[in-house]
């Protein structure tokens, strides 16, 4: 449920070195998208891209495969133009244009708490957390169309009404899309772990990542994440617990056996193998909002253990 992991089975193949990664990503960040007619949109005048300087810093997905056919396409002809927000771009077909805010009063018709999940994949946990919670709204966040197309699908078959989806670039719609302050949780589960030490780097989930999530919490509010990958749980427990905005709810709990870093040490099944106890903890229980979806069952059956996190803004 990530930006949508590269080991999901509905998520584009990954390129298999970096200077693929690269020219794919330089690709899509200057392709400028196009009108029904196929003519390229002008670049806004006055914005990074107009100076040439759009997406220099590396980002967290390598998109392909987003073509829409059969069932996904019917449901974004006919429900898109109510279900996905419409957002102006400036360049790429994933941008923001940085002037647009959403209003999420206007566009729900009612006040209520705005819960937002980065990385929605093919919609299952909003789909379901929208059922449980119909008394919030959810912004679903997520690059590939093939995704959207299938939560629109969900959302149209169980007459949810709380849900939109916005194919967007995270960071962006942190650092300008959502007004400062306006949502109560920000959700990260399972984004692609870049697991290859070279790809380390393209992780979303870092210390540039972190302010942009504090921005648009309330005081109070809580960023969830959720991995099934060691070493990526470990850097996300660092980038939390050394923002100053974020205090680890559950600092200092699950440490030694109790651990999920000590168990997945002990097994070797995705990092050196050890005996090493976890002193330090501060792993969250498992959020009873998170549905278990396929991808997640994949990883308990290859024997990888889930690591949930939870962050309060102070």
């Amino acid at each position: 449920m990530s930006e949508t992991p590269a080991s999901s089975p509905e998520s584009p193949a990954a390129p298999a070195d970096a200077s693929e990664l690269a020219d794919v990503a330089a690709q899509d960040a200057q392709r400028a998208p196009r009108t029904d007619d196929g003519t390229a949109r002008p670049v806004t005048p006055g914005t990074q891209a107009a100076e040439g300087t759009y997406r220099r810093q590396t980002v967290s997905f390598v998109r392909r495969g987003t073509r829409l056919q059969g069932k996904r396409q019917k449901a974004w002809d006919e429900h898109s133009a109510y279900l996905a927000v419409d957002i102006p771009r400036h360049i790429a077909d994933t941008s923001v244009h940085p002037e647009y805010v959403f209003d999420a009063v206007e566009e729900f018709g009612r006040t209520a708490p705005l819960v937002v999940e980065i990385g929605s994949g093919l919609g299952d946990a909003v789909i379901h957390a929208a059922l449980e919670n119909p008394d919030k709204d959810f912004l679903a966040v997520e690059v590939y169309t093939p995704g959207l197309a299938q939560t629109i699908q969900k959302l149209v078959a169980n007459k949810i009404s709380n849900v939109r989806v916005v194919q967007a670039n995270a960071p962006e719609v942190l650092r300008s899309m959502l007004s400062a302050g306006s949502v109560s949780e920000v959700w990260v589960f399972f984004p692609d772990p870049w697991h290859k030490t070279k790809h380390n780097k393209r992780r979303m989930v870092n210390d540039n990542f972190a302010p942009l999530v504090a921005r648009v919490l309330a005081p109070g509010g809580t960023w969830r994440l959720a991995t099934d990958w060691s070493a990526y749980a470990e850097q996300m427990l660092e980038v939390g617990s050394a923002a100053a905005d974020f205090t680890n709810v559950h600092d200092g709990e699950r440490t030694g056996s109790e651990s999920p870093l000590s168990q997945a040490r002990l097994s070797g099944v995705d990092c050196e193998q050890s005996d090493e106890p976890d002193e330090i903890g501060g792993w969250a229980p498992r959020f009873d909002g998170r549905i278990l979806t396929s991808f997640e069952n994949k990883a308990h059956k290859a024997g990888r253990l889930i690591f949930d996190l939870a962050f309060r803004r102070n």
